[in-house]
């Protein structure tokens, strides 16, 4: 296993937090799930990359692009199967500045402290940035929509699933654009030929199949104890889907892109951290609409406009720090403070 601390995390934190049941402290349960998601996540990913270095380069780095943000997918679903929407749309939200300012940032950053100068593919970054500002209209347009004159229930979700529907076949273009027409602008993010398996093809899938099911069943805690969580510690729960929820969900994620900073790596980091805030954007918030519907509870596209303004500014700033390739401790450093910024802004949104 490349992670053994997430099995032994997962060994320790799975069952304490299965055993909170029997207590009657809703915030402890909440810390708990969410501690055991970190170390689930990171079996996740481990799982993925095992499977994706058995399918080979082109089938394995789809698999990645798929099977990349499962934890947040998951952790989605059960908000809105639980009616948060509020707190799923901020989660999107977090998860998008999360990887474009927090993980870019913080891989920037190490690397440069390694390295003098770090670079990577600008042409790769650009069409991953080019990607983020179809999404970023994606939001916009159905949150001013929802504002503007005349707007209804009905075609406010119109609007949301049409909207849902041109994202799903971005995204689809995408990968057909990465991994069929022209793959070398995705070498970045597909497994190395020189990465060996350290798991069978069957274990690979049992691993998947096992994170997935227990990644569910810490969801389903976190998500159940959300709402005595916040009124107890005085949170704001929009502000619980901002920051925390995506950091938890994505932290084995975070890792990887770091770490491959620090192997002078930068267009393995590039990847992670912009194709993961794309995949969010244009599949994972797409996926829950539809979650929606299904649940009866209606999650529109109708963001608010700091979320709005917080996704335009994560991808104006990194359009700028990437747009000629080379980058440093000092960019890096930059981004993780703009985030900082919109951390500390956030912290009060709807507490009253």
């Amino acid at each position: 296993m490349k992670a053994g601390w997430a099995v032994v995390g997962a060994a320790v934190l799975v069952p304490v937090s299965l055993l909170s049941l029997l207590f009657h402290s809703e915030p402890t349960r909440f810390l708990l799930a969410a501690a055991a998601m970190v170390p689930l996540a990171g079996l996740l990913g481990d799982a993925t990359e095992e499977l994706a270095i058995h399918a080979g380069p082109r089938l394995g780095g789809l698999l990645n692009a798929t099977f990349g943000n499962a934890a947040e997918l998951i952790v989605g679903v059960f908000l809105v199967a639980n009616g948060e929407l509020a707190v799923v749309r901020s989660s999107i939200t977090g998860s998008i500045i999360g990887n474009l300012l927090l993980v870019l940032g913080a891989s920037f950053f190490a690397g440069g402290l390694r390295f003098r100068e770090l670079r990577f593919s600008a042409a790769a970054a650009g069409t991953g940035i080019a990607s983020m500002a179809i999404a970023v209209a994606g939001i916009l347009m159905p949150a001013l929509y929802a504002r503007g004159a005349h707007p209804t229930e009905f075609r406010i979700e119109a609007v949301s699933i049409g909207v849902a529907v041109v994202l799903l076949i971005m995204y689809g273009a995408s990968l057909l654009f990465t991994f069929v027409t022209h793959p070398e602008s995705g070498r970045g993010a597909q497994p190395s030929d020189e990465q060996q398996a350290t798991m069978s093809l069957r274990g690979s899938i049992g691993l998947l199949a096992l994170a997935g099911a227990l990644v569910a069943v810490e969801a389903e805690l976190l998500t159940k104890a959300l709402e005595p969580t916040v009124r107890s510690l005085g949170l704001s729960r929009l502000w619980v889907g901002l920051i925390l929820v995506p950091i938890v969900a994505n932290a084995a994620e975070h890792s990887t892109a770091v770490r491959a900073a620090l192997r002078d790596k930068s267009d393995l980091a590039v990847a992670i951290a912009i194709g993961s805030s794309t995949q969010v954007a244009l599949v994972v918030a797409p996926l829950l609409v539809f979650a929606g519907l299904a649940f009866g509870h209606h999650l529109h596209l109708d963001f608010t406009p700091f979320d709005i303004s917080a996704i335009g500014l994560g991808v104006i700033v990194v359009a700028f720090v990437c747009y000629d390739g080379i980058t440093n401790w000092l960019e890096g450093a930059q981004l993780m403070a703009v985030y900082a910024i919109l951390a500390i802004t956030s912290f009060y949104l709807g507490v009253r």
